[in-house]
């Protein structure tokens, strides 16, 4: 059964009034944080259907984030929207090939990954934009390299010249406190900055969502990825 079978399409006009507020606030939190970064707002339809796309489009959105390549090519299909599709979870290394329809993977993970997403960019005589996910907080759940295995991955990923290492993702806890989010932020940060000194061209900070994206912002964070406060909740 099709996704928007499960969940009700968002009214345009209620998605257009949640990225006017978002923006505002996005504004506002990069103001206190002093970084002067510029901010993208990546729209996170997974469990949407593909006019939750739409919707985002025409409320200024261009950049659309998805969970799963499966999901993802399947909205693909029937967007016409000329959004910039953002693969923000977890990637088997068997779809690595799939990763190429996308203009930038956050969840590199591993070296393995890496070496895959590399050989297949290669093929295609292309390169990849990709942010390497840390793990700042540990937590079991999350995938991501812990911060101290950051600065030899780095140094290794010099050798996958297909990969363009754009700077660093992460997740906090969801039950963090702003202390908590703060340090993990401030981890993902420290992250980006060894990716940079390793060589690589590392500005882009991936983190923040709907229940914390301020705080991420405040942080240094240039990519937010909210779903709910754009579209609702997912049922």
């Amino acid at each position: 059964m099709p996704i928007s079978d499960h969940v009700a399409a968002p009214r345009p006009e209620a998605v257009q009034e949640a990225v006017t507020e978002v923006r505002a606030r996005i504004a506002e939190a990069r103001d206190r944080g002093g970084h002067g970064q510029e901010v993208t707002l990546v729209a996170v339809t997974k469990t949407h259907g593909p006019e939750a796309v739409e919707a985002a489009w025409q409320s200024g959105v261009t950049d659309v984030g998805e969970n799963r390549v499966q999901e993802a090519e399947g909205k693909m299909a029937l967007v016409s929207a000329p959004v910039r599709w953002h693969l923000i979870g977890h990637l088997q290394r068997n779809k690595a090939k799939h990763a190429l329809r996308f203009a930038l993977v956050h969840g590199l993970d591993s070296e393995r990954l890496a070496v895959a997403l590399h050989d297949e960019a290669a093929k295609a005589g292309q390169s990849l934009d990709v942010l390497v996910q840390v793990n700042v907080s540990g937590e079991a759940s999350k995938s991501g390299l812990p911060l101290a295995e950051v600065p030899g991955f780095a140094d290794r990923l010099r050798a996958l010249p297909s990969l363009r290492v754009r700077g660093a993702m992460t997740m906090a806890p969801f039950d963090a406190n702003e202390r908590e989010l703060r340090q993990v932020f401030t981890g993902a940060r420290t992250a980006r900055d060894l990716l940079r000194s390793a060589g690589h061209a590392a500005e882009w900070l991936s983190m923040g969502m709907s229940g914390d994206y301020e705080l991420a912002v405040e942080e240094g964070a240039t990519h937010v990825r909210l779903g709910t406060l754009l579209f609702g909740n997912r049922t």
